[in-house]
């Protein structure tokens, strides 16, 4: 069986983390499973070379800026079979052109359009772990092209459905799906199973353990997908068709606008009720809000939605609690 492992930025982001991360490819290397390791460019590398363009121009032609941001994948990709190579196992590293990733037209934003997945199969019968960077591929003209932010994960399922692997492992700095981000929401609870359709949801409303593309690739395909850390040992989070209903699936925010949106069958007209004036008991200017079912939605300053995430999740799961016994999710 093959498994496609994809590796986010923070868990590259140092020497450390970056063994950590070349180990788990080795574990599952050594215990007779094909592997494939795909990688985000290290810690904010990213965000540095964006900031290398503004230094030069304003103005910079889409073609050299897709060219200079896939620079971040292909440090990341050499270095993990570097040290992948150091640990004793064959590993070579790919750009994306090179591991047959071919995307629409255009250098920015792209979609995957097909996959050779000729060498990359060669590589793994001759018993390699290819290593291959994400966000990017190569367009029509054969210049380089890019997928947007996120797009890593979204090259790590392509892949793995072209290679017809039995799984894919996305690793990142948290340990799962949350109810809401555990970084700002310390009361979050992690699913052990979620169902796509509801991950979706989630991505799509602002959530960032996964990028909305390669969950909705995944469902598609039916590509069973685990989120775990790269930087502990836990349980992860498994993706799969269908998982029990949740109450409270989660709590997501868009950073830029504001939106707040909470999912489960706790999302009603009573509960939105409550969370507004909750919000505006503390302070919280609620701009507007809305309920359908299973979803509420709701509005407020940028400047304050962590605070208001926190207060949205934590008076949602005290009121599951009083309505039921609150239990794990599943």
């Amino acid at each position: 069986m093959l498994t496609v492992k994809k590796f986010g930025g923070s868990s590259l982001a140092s020497p450390d983390r970056l063994l950590r991360s070349a180990r788990l490819c080795a574990d599952e290397y050594m215990a007779g499973s094909g592997t494939l390791a795909v990688v985000s460019a290290r810690g904010d590398t990213t965000d540095e070379l964006l900031a290398l363009v503004g230094t030069v121009s304003l103005n910079c032609p889409p073609r050299e800026r897709a060219a200079l941001l896939a620079t971040g994948e292909q440090q990341s990709a050499a270095l993990m079979a570097i040290q992948l190579c150091a640990l004793g196992l064959p590993a070579v590293s790919l750009t994306g052109q090179q591991a047959g990733i071919v995307t629409e037209a255009g250098y920015e934003g792209v979609s995957i359009k097909s996959i050779d997945t000729q060498r990359l199969k060669a590589l793994l019968r001759a018993g390699f772990i290819p290593v291959v960077c994400g966000f990017q591929g190569v367009n029509g003209d054969g210049d380089i092209s890019t997928l947007g932010r996120g797009g890593s994960d979204t090259s790590a399922v392509a892949l793995a459905a072209a290679l017809d692997a039995g799984r894919c492992d996305i690793y990142t700095d948290v340990d799962g799906v949350y109810t809401a981000d555990p970084r700002i929401v310390p009361s979050a609870i992690k699913h052990a199973r979620l169902d796509y359709a509801s991950m979706l949801a989630l991505a799509e409303a602002g959530a960032q353990v996964l990028h909305p593309g390669s969950v909705r690739l995944a469902m598609d395909k039916g590509l069973p997908l685990r989120v775990l850390s790269a930087l502990r040992e836990a349980p992860g989070t498994e993706l799969c068709a269908e998982a029990p209903p949740s109450a409270l699936t989660g709590v997501a925010a868009d950073r830029e606008t504001g939106l707040i949106t909470a999912l489960g069958s706790i999302a009603d007209e009573q509960s939105c009720d409550a969370l507004t004036d909750v919000l505006s008991d503390s302070g919280i200017v609620v701009k507007r809000s809305s309920c359908s079912p299973g979803v509420i939605k709701i509005q407020t300053a940028p400047e304050k939605l962590s605070e208001a995430v926190c207060l949205v999740h934590d008076r949602l799961l005290n009121q599951l609690s009083r309505r039921a016994p609150l239990r794990a999710l599943p």
